[in-house]
């Protein structure tokens, strides 16, 4: 009897595989999970469960491996938000806000981030991370691109072609933001890999991603694309970023003007970007509007804000007639609704009018740091330059983009897995870039 050909047999990984691969694994679960259809607007997900599950899997095995788990910078940089947080939070309007805000910033700002940083443990991690960041955001971007040619999308100007992947339209920037940080991933992928096959796939998927970051009409997310993304380029390298700019400007103009990808819509959205102050829509205008009673809230409280949570309750008293009730939402399976304004939409904003100067700078003062210690670490990235560049893209995305969105809904996990892997970058010792200290380095890169 034959024995069956090396075509049938499944590949299963080795032990000395898995084992290598292990103590990252429940990362990639929390970025695995942010794949599934979003059953609530505000409920927890499965992702925020693999959120404790991976915060969990890391204190445990910091105590098992009983060594000390950060320098004294990171345990500075990743500790700052607690201060300000805990403050805004005995300022709550109930306890039960003060409760639910307090899980919610420190998941995002500091747990999340502390428990990447323990389990991401070199650069074979560290590209795990980034590829699973690109599957999502591949599958989150097919998702959006088959909405839209099937018109099963979110409603857009009266026609549902938005693509919101599984997020659905009370979560219209979740799709926008996973693809676009899988953008950002992938490009630090081709510019920075050792491996030529590698770069050429990473390369293509990027380019590909563009189309269902396009057909999310989300201006934020494609000007924080285009800041991230260009930054990376002018630092691996004028040269190679002018052609990685002619190839992307060549993919733009055969998508959207031979294929005519969105392009009335496209064109519409784009040309709204300039009229942002001569002839505002309604959207921007609420969002000036919000901004506007955020700073009134910051005036009356201006050291510790006005609670956690408690935009909304003051936002009537201090808004302008010109902010309408709510935006419309629709489409994506769900039935049309009015959802309300519950946010500035500017998570500098938010922070200023619920925690006041002493959030804005202990939170937010956080993110420069991480900035700075990513900038320092470049120069001496060496065979790591993927991570770097990762690293540095990453944050800069998300501080752009905080310009017009902040934390909330189901996407916001990304947000935590993001400032993870910049925290790791910027303030996990020398792992990173030292091939010696890495965990399996002489079996070659991931």
């Amino acid at each position: 009897m034959s024995s069956p050909s090396a075509a049938s047999v499944p590949f299963v990984p080795s032990p000395a595989v898995l084992g290598r691969v292990a103590p990252v694994l429940p990362v990639v679960a929390v970025i695995a999970l942010m794949g599934l259809p979003s059953a609530s607007d505000s409920g927890a997900s499965p992702a925020d469960a693999a959120c404790g599950l991976a915060v969990l899997w890391a204190a445990v095995r910091t105590v098992r491996e009983a060594r000390r788990p950060l320098t004294r910078t990171a345990a500075v940089v990743l500790g700052l938000p607690v201060v300000g947080i805990a403050v805004a939070a005995t300022g709550a309007m109930t306890p039960g806000d003060g409760i639910t805000g307090l899980a919610r910033y420190l998941q995002v700002f500091v747990l999340v981030p502390l428990a990447v940083v323990l389990l991401v443990r070199g650069r074979r991690d560290a590209r795990l991370v980034l590829w699973s960041l690109a599957g999502l955001a591949l599958w989150q971007g097919a998702v959006g691109v088959h909405q839209y040619l099937t018109g099963t999308g979110a409603s857009y100007q009266g026609a549902d072609i938005r693509a919101v992947g599984t997020f659905g339209p009370s979560d219209v920037m979740g799709m926008a933001s996973v693809v676009a940080c899988g953008v950002v991933a992938l490009t630090a992928l081709a510019l920075g890999t050792p491996a030529r096959r590698q770069r050429i796939v990473a390369a293509g998927c990027a380019l590909a991603l563009l189309v269902p970051l396009a057909l999310s009409f989300s201006r934020g997310a494609w000007i924080a694309t285009a800041v991230a993304c260009g930054t990376q380029l002018l630092l691996a390298g004028v040269r190679r970023a002018l052609a990685v700019l002619a190839a992307a400007g060549a993919a733009a103009v055969v998508l959207v003007g031979g294929f005519g990808v969105g392009a009335a819509a496209l064109q519409e959205r784009l040309t709204s970007i300039t009229q942002v102050t001569d002839a505002p829509d309604q959207s921007v205008v609420d969002r000036y509007t919000m901004w506007a009673a955020a700073t009134d809230m910051w005036r009356e409280h201006p050291v510790t804000g006005v609670g956690l949570k408690a935009f909304p309750a003051y936002r009537d008293a201090h808004a302008s007639l010109a902010l309408s009730s709510g935006s419309d939402t629709g489409g994506a399976g769900q039935a049309y609704k009015r959802q309300p304004l519950l946010s500035p939409h500017n998570m500098y904003m938010l922070l200023l009018s619920e925690q006041g100067l002493l959030g804005l700078l202990t939170v937010a003062g956080s993110w420069p740091a991480l900035l700075v210690c990513s900038l320092r670490r470049l120069r001496r990235a060496g065979r790591a330059r993927d991570c770097a560049l990762a690293a540095t893209g990453l944050l800069l995305w998300q501080l752009v983009n905080f310009l017009y969105a902040d934390i909330g809904g189901p996407s916001t996990t990304m947000t935590a897995v993001c400032f993870g892997f910049v925290a790791w970058w910027a303030l996990a010792g020398s792992s990173a870039t030292d091939p010696a200290t890495e965990p399996g380095a002489e079996s070659g890169a991931l």
